[in-house]
């Protein structure tokens, strides 16, 4: 009976845990988006890298189905900074969509720009875009992948540092023999992983490269002389994950079931040479990798190279070690034999293993950045090893494939976003809340707070608050409307100033309005607020002004007069009470003097302080019998 009830009590843990939604960050000013929260462990701040997370949750691989229900934005590009505050959600720009790979690039115009994934659409209207932004988060190139190389695909849009081509993967389904397997009279789909060169201008095919001819179904660790066939897609036997380039114009790709890293010569297409696999590669080497992720060039130069990758080390089947790592190793092809040594290892912090996905990445500093997928698990680790950050988002239900940091700055072309509304219960308690924020904007150090008697008045300076968050609140005294705020950065300059917006009001009756009109007017800000030289102060004006304007001089001398009638009250009541305590006092002080006639003596003690010597109070003591 225990056992069930357990079981029910967990039952009901992760339905609640389903349906709640503390893990989700929500705003006044963008009230359709919510944006993932973390949970942080920071170990030591001096030593980790400047810059912003660059996170994409998703909720499911594939793109969802739609819904009828009302489902606010969620997934898609983020960037956050070390504290886990929002800087930028792109979720209601990309309409909620799974985006991949996301992050800073640093190849047109000397400038820093964004470039992601855009997963193909659920019905197949969109087959996918890799997209690259400007600092504004405008689109700056979209880049369909031609029609024959099948879907853009999620692992990889690789946009080269000269900006004139980026790498992606491929995906295709053809029919083949099973003769390699010994079972010539059978033929099964096989899924072939490959990769693309496109131009970032045109969207033209630079180069293409297809596994099948190239890597034999016995390299293969996820299908075995046995395995059933399959229709299309078919068999996904080497699943590629990453591709990167070097100078010298040869491609380094990663297979995640071949367990392998090869280098792909940009001139013939022939594999140059193997590191790993079923039957140990090309290398004599120090170590093992398996379910490998994101294999990139650190150095390459003739036959040396350094090389980053995430070692997985297992899969959703097989696990080949006890703890996933990002490993940097050194590659050396111009010894015999050929030579492969780890040159730094980063564990997972918690000791655990990334079955799916994931990333690493070195940051300029030498530090080293990985994401770990699952639950949005990351985390920085110094040159020397030392784990520095710990974060992951607040909820498992969402996952991150790959995660980055850099330095970048934003500066959105839409304005600021503000909401106000103001509260109270009658004239003199009136507050009038201002929210802000502005969507990516990374340099706002401070918010200048305006209204406007009308739409068409000056706006009246009402206060100025430093930026707290993703969003700032301001409280302004009385009601104020038609409101507008500047985003101000650290010199002092407007970078950007939002529309100007009504303030909202409740249904006055139903929240206990008793002021002296109906219901409250806005006042003027010009009466209330005295602007000097770009800043104000508070200043209250004479009652009969003010009286004219909202009836608040009115309610405040009928406050007045309900306190001073309360206070007579109180008088009034207190007058009896003070009769009885004089009489009290009155017998009080003929009973002292009977008792003094009749010679009682009050003896009265007090004790002399104490100091070094105890004499004085030795000599207060009475004599010892």
């Amino acid at each position: 009976m225990i056992w069930y009830a357990l079981f029910l009590l967990v039952v009901q843990n992760a339905a609640a845990w389903r349906y709640t939604d503390d893990d989700l960050m929500s705003f006044m000013t963008l009230p359709d988006a919510r944006a993932v929260r973390f949970d942080i462990e920071t170990l030591d701040r001096n030593r980790t890298a400047p810059g912003y997370w660059f996170v994409s949750p998703y909720l499911h691989i594939e793109p969802d189905e739609p819904s009828s229900e009302y489902e606010q934005y969620q997934i898609g590009p983020h960037i956050y900074d070390e504290d886990g505050i929002l800087i930028w959600t792109g979720s209601m720009q990309f309409d909620n969509r799974n985006v991949f790979d996301f992050k800073a690039i640093n190849s047109f115009d000397n400038k820093t720009y964004l470039s992601m994934i855009l997963q193909y659409s659920y019905d197949g209207g969109e087959r996918g875009y890799g997209m690259i932004l400007n600092e504004k988060y405008e689109t700056y190139r979209k880049l369909p992948l031609r029609t024959d190389l099948g879907v853009f695909d999620i692992h990889e849009f690789n946009v080269r540092k000269d900006g004139k081509s980026a790498l992606v993967t491929v995906y295709l389904s053809e029919e083949v023999e099973l003769t390699e397997f010994g079972r010539p009279n059978e033929k099964t789909f096989l899924e072939i992983g490959g990769f693309a060169e496109i131009d970032t201008t045109t969207a033209e095919i630079l180069y293409d490269w297809k596994s099948y001819n190239q890597i034999p179904l016995s390299e293969t660790v996820h299908y075995f002389l046995d395995s059933v066939i399959e229709g299309p897609p078919g068999w996904d036997y080497v699943h590629i994950n990453s591709v990167d380039k070097n100078e010298a114009g040869d491609y380094l790709i990663s297979m995640r079931f071949t367990n392998t890293l090869y280098m792909v010569s940009g001139l013939d297409g022939k594999i140059m040479w193997r590191l790993n696999g079923v039957n140990g590669g090309d290398f004599d080497s120090d170590f093992l990798f398996s379910k490998q992720h994101d294999a990139k060039f650190l150095e390459s130069s003739g036959t040396h190279h350094v090389i980053s990758f995430l070692n997985n080390a297992s899969d959703e089947e097989f696990q080949e070690e006890t703890i996933s790592a990002a490993l940097i190793v050194e590659v050396e092809t111009g010894t015999t034999p050929m030579t492969a040594r780890v040159v730094k290892r980063y564990n997972r912090p918690d000791g655990d293993l990334t079955r799916l996905r994931g990333n690493s990445q070195v940051l300029p500093n030498n530090n080293m950045f990985v994401c770990w997928s699952q639950g949005g698990y990351i985390s920085e680790h110094s040159p020397e090893g030392d784990v520095l950050m710990i974060a992951k988002f607040t909820s498992p239900r969402f996952s991150n494939y790959r995660a980055y940091k850099f330095e970048f700055t934003g500066r959105p072309t839409i304005p600021p976003d503000v909401v106000a509304s103001v509260w109270g219960t009658d004239e003199t308690n009136l507050v009038t809340t201002i929210w802000v924020s502005w969507n990516g904007a990374t340099d706002v150090v401070s918010y200048n707070f305006y209204a406007q008697a009308s739409e068409f008045d000056k706006p009246i300076f009402v206060g100025n608050i430093s930026k707290a968050g993703f969003e700032s609140m301001f409280m302004a005294a009385g009601y104020v409307d038609w409101v507008s705020v500047e985003a101000v950065d650290r010199n002092g300059n407007v970078m950007g100033t939002s529309q100007v917006k009504r303030t909202r009001f409740p249904d006055w009756e139903n929240v206990g309005w008793s002021g002296y009109s109906s219901q409250p007017r806005p006042q003027n800000p010009s009466r209330i607020f005295q602007s000097v030289d770009g800043f104000s102060t508070d200043k209250s004006i004479d009652d009969s002004s003010f009286a004219s304007f909202d009836g608040t001089a009115e309610a405040q001398n009928r406050k007045t007069t309900q306190t001073l009638a309360t206070t007579y009250d109180a008088i009034r009541s207190i007058g009896g009470m003070f009769a009885l305590i004089l009489l009290l006092a009155v017998m009080s002080g003929i009973m002292a003097s009977y008792l003094l006639i009749r010679g009682w003596r009050v003896h009265l003690y007090q004790r002399v302080p104490k100091e070094e010597s105890y004499a004085e109070e030795e000599r207060l003591r009475p004599d010892d019998d």
